[in-house]
């Protein structure tokens, strides 16, 4: 499998403040997990959820529509440092853009008020399984359809 991961960038200054916001609310969830949670089920869920939604700003610059909805992002893990790993695919391997979808996505994540949802980013590109039109949301598909594709 071919893999790529994206090189981490500097942290810049706003990036502090929100690593240890982020810090204290995950101590604080850990400390009273709702009944029946795992420590970290409730925190990793959450900002698993906010990471994806940021992420409906990152458009696929060939067709126009977020990767979110394109079924683009496989999966999301953030580590103890506030670093997100997005394993992603693209529609196609020969994909030119990964440059400006990388870009895009440190842009969602990393910045922002207090510094961004995380304080890096880093992204495996998978090809396992392989993208096809069965991954586009309901959303993406409305999006599709109203360009003009038939989806």
């Amino acid at each position: 499998m071919s893999e790529n991961t994206a090189t981490e960038a500097t942290p810049e200054a706003g990036d502090a403040v929100a690593a240890s916001q982020v810090d204290s609310v995950t101590t604080d969830a850990t400390a009273t997990p709702e009944a029946g949670d795992a420590p970290t089920a409730g925190v990793s869920k959450a900002m698993i959820a906010d990471i994806e939604e940021a992420m409906k700003d990152v458009v696929d610059p060939e067709l126009g529509i977020n990767v979110v909805d394109l079924g683009l992002v496989y999966g999301v893990h953030v580590d103890d440092e506030n670093v997100a790993t997005l394993d992603m695919t693209l529609t196609s391997a020969a994909c030119p853009l990964t440059d400006v979808i990388e870009d895009q996505t440190r842009q969602a994540l990393t910045t922002g008020p207090g510094g961004g949802l995380v304080n890096d980013i880093r992204i495996n590109w998978v090809w396992l399984p392989p993208w096809g039109p069965d991954k586009i949301t309901d959303e993406g598909r409305d999006q599709l359809r109203s360009l003009g594709f038939n989806v």
